[in-house]
């Protein structure tokens, strides 16, 4: 193969830096020769006529008789406009770039993607037409690469090597050299790493082979695969493990001396059955005349983990723990995440705490926060705590019961305050010794999960209010959680769907939609024919993201919130302890804009991670129905799309689609939750149950075709 030259080759931008030239003097005409000369670096003559073509042909500029061009006069009264934001691929090719500054995203075709991926950061230009809702641009060139590592099956030759990658979004072959494939052996699962990304669509990245992952289509690949595929490294660096190894374990009586000890008050941690990581305990102190003293004690990790370290580093980068199916990915290597910060019983630990005072009618009347060390007496799995509450028998039983009547109380101060009560089903799995789906469930939220959550619902609630209350004269740069209002054409494009099927919903205002939500989701409990609305609902609702800019929590109906409770799993919550013990004393105030772009990366990495776990639920559903095609099943259409109908089974929540090809007359879209038969005009509607036979499996794309089961 041919080295690579660099002389004079074309930027990524050419063609708009021509058009910029232009545009700055729109009255004059220019030849290929001039704009050449003009250009603030070399190029060929020859990719200067190529880009002049490709403006004529797209309306942008008009070729005149002696070989110069001119602006088209449309082109100089349209205003151009260039922003920067992240892409957002679509399975069809095209993409939308998401601007932070620009309310509506900025749709690009295909065929000016330029090279970016999903995920990257680019620049875009497009028109401002404020006639059209979805902006319609091109990417002048990525700013940033969302990731550099993919997954794929490498294809070995006698002189050069290629991999394919498995993400549909890169479609291009990667180029290794014989001597970057490690001890890859062709046909097998490879991680590869792009050392030099092409500035020529025709021409294919070159990398190297940085880990062999061995066979494809074994379970384990697949979630390694989609943890790589999603920029998240199964490793943590040398560097990292060395610092973490370093560590201490022994806690010294001069750093005990600094903080309020509660080893003698009843504490206990009430976690998930195979947890390793408790981050969160609870302690219970009464005091007098019916007064008791509720302690939510979370693992210092900022003890351990200091600014710009290695391991903070390393933690930023990663941001969140990655919860598949099958296994974690922590945030924290192992020594830190279920050692030095596990509140394991019976094990003095080092706590950030949060301390409430109820009086005997269970108010707040009192609140304190600060460094703490702390010594579980009992590890509850939340089916033993759950066991507990039901027989009112059993080790702190009566603890057990105090705190759930006060869980009860803060719950309903909230809902009283308009949150709304949205529980999305968990799907769960039973696996064999090898992996294997042999079962899959929904998993049920009882009492000890509403228990721990309420308390640490109030703890990041009262952080958050310190903060923003003490923000008195110039602002405290803080991490918020928010959560901002529903978008009112979602919520009345939902509410005129939901009259159709008889349920009537008052959306004026944010207060009431909240309120038409919970009246929905207390009707459903009851009401098979709801039931089905209570997806399509939470679809309506924006994304909870991470930022300095406090608009308040709508889902919660808390002005002031903030992650304070996990810190091993979330990066935020470490921002967060720091931040707050900064400010205990006095108000503290860092560089807002470093912190806010600390919160961005922290809400992208948290998006990935979703989209990880997502894969990995979507695969072992595949992987349990593999087992089970030709059976038949009851399932709940889920989605309608151009070319079929999503069908979530019920019980197991695996999803399928329908083509409706498969169906023997013409389907056609009535908006976004109807279809109907051209013939027969039966209708097909969102949240119908109807029943359907698993036909095929796709085990690389994650996806299950069905058919529908027609009644005679």
């Amino acid at each position: 193969m041919t080295k690579r030259k660099n002389k004079n080759k074309a930027p990524k931008t050419l063609k708009q830096d021509i058009l910029g030239m232009f545009k700055r003097s729109p009255k004059k005409r220019l030849h290929a020769g001039q704009i050449k000369k003009k250009l603030p670096f070399k190029t060929s003559i020859d990719a200067v006529e190529s880009r002049l073509e490709q403006l004529r042909a797209d309306g942008r500029i008009v070729k005149l008789s002696n070989d110069k061009y001119k602006l088209e006069l449309n082109e100089r009264r349209r205003k151009t406009v260039i922003a920067e934001g992240r892409v957002d691929m679509t399975k069809r090719g095209s993409a939308f770039i998401i601007c932070d500054d620009i309310e509506n995203d900025i749709h690009v075709s295909p065929r000016n993607i330029n090279g970016a991926l999903n995920g990257d950061t680019v620049k875009v230009e497009y028109e401002e037409n404020p006639k059209r809702n979805k902006p319609e641009g091109r990417i002048m060139e990525v700013t940033k690469r969302a990731t550099d590592t993919f997954i794929g099956t490498i294809n070995i030759s006698p002189n050069f090597a290629f991999v394919k990658p498995d993400s549909r979004h890169m479609t291009t072959d990667i180029y290794i050299p014989l001597k970057r494939v490690k001890k890859a052996k062709n046909g097998e699962k490879v991680v590869v790493q792009i050392t030099e990304w092409s500035n020529n669509e025709r021409r294919a990245p070159v990398g190297r082979i940085t880990q062999v992952l061995g066979e494809a289509g074994t379970s384990d690949i697949e979630m390694k695969s989609i943890l790589i595929e999603k920029g998240f490294a199964l490793q943590f660096p040398s560097p990292v493990m060395k610092q973490a190894k370093e560590l201490s374990t022994k806690i010294t009586k001069e750093e005990i001396a600094k903080r309020r000890d509660f080893r003698e008050i009843t504490t206990f941690t009430i976690d998930p059955d195979t947890a390793k990581d408790f981050d969160d305990a609870l302690s219970l102190q009464y005091l007098e005349d019916g007064v008791c003293e509720v302690g939510v004690h979370i693992a210092d990790v900022a003890h351990y983990v200091k600014e710009n370290t290695a391991l903070d580093k390393e933690a930023e980068k990663r941001s969140t723990s990655v919860y598949l199916v099958d296994r974690v990915l922590p945030m924290l290597p192992e020594k830190l995440s279920n050692e030095l910060c596990s509140l394991r019983p019976n094990e003095d630990k080092l706590t950030f705490s949060a301390v409430f005072t109820f009086d005997k009618s269970g108010k707040i009347t009192d609140r304190w926060f600060g460094r703490t060390i702390i010594h579980s007496d009992r590890r509850f799995a939340y089916e033993d705590a759950q066991e507990i509450l039901e027989s009112g028998k059993g080790e702190y039983a009566d603890e057990l019961k105090k705190l759930n009547s006060l869980a009860k109380k803060l719950r309903k101060q909230k809902f009283k305050k308009g949150a709304i009560n949205f529980e999305s089903p968990e799907v769960k799995f039973k696996l064999d010794e090898t992996g294997k789906p042999v079962d899959v469930y929904v998993k049920e939220r009882k009492e000890a999960h509403l228990l721990i959550e309420d308390f640490m619902l109030l703890a990041n609630r009262e952080v958050a209010t310190l903060i923003f209350k003490n923000d008195i004269g110039a602002p405290i740069p803080f991490v918020y959680r928010v959560h901002d209002q529903p978008d009112p054409e979602k919520v009345n494009e939902f509410a005129q769907y939901a009259l159709q099927l008889g349920y009537k919903m008052n959306i004026d205002t944010p207060k009431q939609i909240s309120a038409a939500y919970n009246k929905l989701m207390a009707q459903a409990e009851t009401d098979e024919s709801l039931k089905l609305l209570v997806p399509l609902a939470i679809r309506t609702m924006a994304k909870a993201i991470y930022t300095t800019e406090n608009i308040g929590h709508y889902g919660l109906a808390f002005d002031n919130y903030t992650h304070f409770t996990s810190p091993i799993r979330r990066y935020s919550d470490v921002l967060v302890h720091r931040l707050l013990a900064k400010n205990l004393d006095k108000p503290f105030r860092t560089d807002a804009e470093e912190l806010e772009m600390k919160c961005k990366h922290i809400s992208a990495q948290e998006r990935k991670a979703m989209e990880a776990e997502r894969a990995s639920t979507k695969y072992k559903q595949a992987e349990y129905l593999s087992s089970r095609i030709g059976q038949q099943f009851e399932g709940v259409i889920s989605g309608l799309i151009e070319r079929g109908m999503f069908v979530e089974l019920v019980g197991n929540k695996c999803e399928g689609l329908i083509s409706f090809e498969s169906i023997e007359e013409p389907i056609f879209l009535e908006g976004r939750f109807v279809a109907r038969g051209r013939w027969s005009n039966k209708s097909y509607r969102m949240g119908d149950k109807i029943q359907v036979e698993v036909t095929g499996v796709d085990m690389a794309r994650k996806e299950i075709d069905m058919r529908l089961i027609v009644e005679e």
